[in-house]
């Protein structure tokens, strides 16, 4: 039986629409039919989600940009902080809704470009290719057949690993009073916040205009905290700590991101591929994902327009993920301060060579130069330690990241003065 199209995407969030935009890129040499899969408008749809990626200016997503900095600043427990000023790397800021907007206009002149609003139920590998089984609004069932597919759905339970962290956050959008922010500045890491007893926390504020601003709070431990936790740790970070004075919340966003040096599989037979988060595109030691989705978007649909068969790309290669690895159990066994740990490498590495690090895109010399900023005996130990230790069943995915609520204006929150 013939495939209905050449590929099949399902989930139109960051790693979907990223990969029917590439692979719908005018001027192909071999043209490509596609069809995009995605839940009805509802609850099933997730909400408006933020994005933090590094880049040199001009870059493809850039007219959609929420902001944008030059200047990275880690606050240490103690006060002191460190700058980072980058002249051909910007950390940049993009939302969610912006970017499905630029990249719903430029596909909606693709004609080869089939969308389905339709709920999911099973994806399967047959010997023509893949089936993609959905039911529409109206109950009816929808088949799409394809020659590949690409499932971009949250993982349901995390694979096995021998260490398994959560970066777990909730932010407030905040609008202050006084002009307290500078907009050339991000602070990536403040960690004048009360440390938890296992793991650690810091506060995270992304400027917007001098009034304006997304200030978070971002625990890397076990388990999340309560809905009152995360209010009572950012009051205590708004107040206490940045001094903020009267400012009125606008929007709210939370998310639970796992940190694991699981293996995700980013096969699941011979036609059906993971991307995103489920294919391995989170770095397990930051949570970072929309800049290993572009590439991996970009080299498969580099590819498959090519006429080429497919090498499925791996968002990180094996010297990233094994240094990943040691350091989430370094910080999960509590042989290393977690402020103490990345205040030292933001002090003592150059901050571009640093991101590129972060990245997944640094060389074996620039790797050492940056382990030699960490504390070298436990790091040591756990080098040795990590190949003995099982793997466990991984836990069920808790949520997707960064969802935002927006505020109504009779739900404002409002600090006192």
């Amino acid at each position: 039986m013939p495939a209905d199209f050449d590929v099949v995407i399902v989930g139109a969030g960051a790693a979907g629409l990223s990969l029917a935009h590439h692979l719908c890129a005018p001027n192909s040499p071999t043209p490509l039919s596609v069809a995009l899969v995605d839940a009805p408008p509802g609850p099933l749809r997730p909400p408006p989600r933020t994005w933090c990626f590094w880049e040199p200016p001009g870059g493809a997503y850039d007219s959609s940009l929420a902001a944008s900095w030059p200047q990275l600043r880690v606050r240490a427990a103690d006060g002191p902080c460190t700058v980072s000023r980058f002249s051909r790397l910007r950390y940049k800021m993009l939302r969610s809704d912006a970017f499905e907007a630029l990249v719903e206009r430029r596909l909606s002149l693709t004609p080869a470009l089939c969308r389905i609003d339709a709920t999911v139920s099973a994806v399967r590998d047959v010997p023509y290719g893949g089936e993609v089984l959905t039911q529409d609004a109206s109950g009816e069932s929808v088949l799409a057949r394809g020659r590949l597919v690409f499932d971009s759905r949250p993982p349901r339970r995390l694979p096995p690993a021998r260490t398994t962290l959560l970066q777990h956050f909730t932010g407030w959008f905040v609008r202050t009073e006084r002009p307290l922010f500078d907009p050339a500045t991000a602070d990536l890491m403040d960690f004048r916040t009360p440390q938890p007893a296992h793991g650690l926390s810091f506060g995270y504020v992304l400027p917007l205009d001098p009034h304006t601003a997304l200030v978070e709070y971002t625990e890397f431990s076990a388990a999340p905290l309560d809905a009152d936790g995360y209010r009572r740790a950012l009051r205590h970070y708004t107040d206490e700590i940045l001094r903020l004075g009267r400012f009125h919340v606008t929007a709210r966003e939370h998310g639970v991101i796992p940190m694991t040096d699981g293996h995700f599989p980013h096969r699941q037979g011979r036609s059906v591929y993971r991307i995103g988060t489920a294919g391995g595109a989170t770095r397990p030691s930051t949570g970072y994902t929309f800049a290993a989705v572009q590439r991996q978007s970009r080299a498969i649909a580099a590819q498959l327009r090519a006429g080429r068969p497919l090498r499925m790309p791996l968002p990180y290669g094996r010297r990233a993920r094994a240094m990943d690895a040691v350091m989430l159990r370094a910080l999960d066994s509590g042989r290393v301060d977690g402020a103490d740990f990345f205040g030292r490498l933001f002090r003592g590495v150059p901050g571009e060579r640093l991101l590129r690090f972060m990245d997944g895109g640094s060389r074996l010399h620039e790797d050492l130069l940056i382990g030699l900023r960490t504390p070298m005996v436990p790091m040591l130990r756990t080098v040795v330690e990590l190949p003995f230790r099982p793997r466990r069943e991984g836990p069920v995915t808790l949520s997707s990241p960064s969802p935002i609520s927006p505020i109504s204006p009779t739900d404002h929150e409002e600090s006192t003065p």
